[in-house]
């Protein structure tokens, strides 16, 4: 098998922001050529598949800006400097939902954008949820709303791109295979 590695000849910081960064690294190929990489590094994130005792999924309903659109999706967020990814899964799904869970229990690991970016996001799914009485308060600058899905609704809002992400089309997919054990 060929050997496609890029090796890196420089890498150029050109932003450095909240959430995000932005490199432009020199590269050599594999035939020998140089070429350019826009890369955008990320801290990681969580996506989080909340079960209901009931068989349902919590889904949040949210703005993207980048989109400019508004999508239903699984409740996410970025890990923090030194967050342990579940650690993380259980700040978002109570900071989301409203949730805590007896069970939450680590899926998989994925790249969301391998092209440009490197952020990688760890899914969880969480079951045997419970309400919490005060849960802890969302980012200020974050406007959702809530609600149950079973999964054939999932997968109908799929179909008509209500749910546009692939991290959460790749949960339901899960939680598709999941909820028939």
């Amino acid at each position: 098998m060929k050997n496609y590695e890029e090796k890196t000849i420089q890498s150029k910081p050109i932003y450095d922001g909240k959430i995000i960064s932005l490199q432009v690294d020199d590269v050599l190929l594999p035939d020998g050529n140089e070429s350019k990489r826009e890369i955008v590094k990320h801290p990681g994130a969580v996506a989080l598949l909340p079960i209901t005792n009931d068989g349902k999924i919590i889904v949040v309903k949210q703005y993207r800006k980048a989109l400019e659109r508004t999508i239903i999706e699984i409740p996410a967020g970025r890990i923090e400097p030194n967050e342990d990814p579940k650690v993380t899964a259980i700040r978002e799904l109570e900071e989301e939902t409203g949730y805590g869970a007896k069970e939450v229990s680590y899926i998989q690991s994925f790249a969301t954008s391998p092209g440009f970016a490197d952020e990688i996001i760890h899914l969880y799914v969480a079951k045997e949820l419970y309400a919490i009485e005060n849960p802890a308060d969302g980012d200020e600058d974050e406007f959702i709303e809530q609600f149950e899905i079973t999964i054939e609704e999932a997968e109908e809002m799929i179909a008509k791109g209500e749910i546009y992400d692939a991290k959460t089309a790749f949960a339901i997919l899960y939680a598709k295979y999941e909820l028939k054990k």
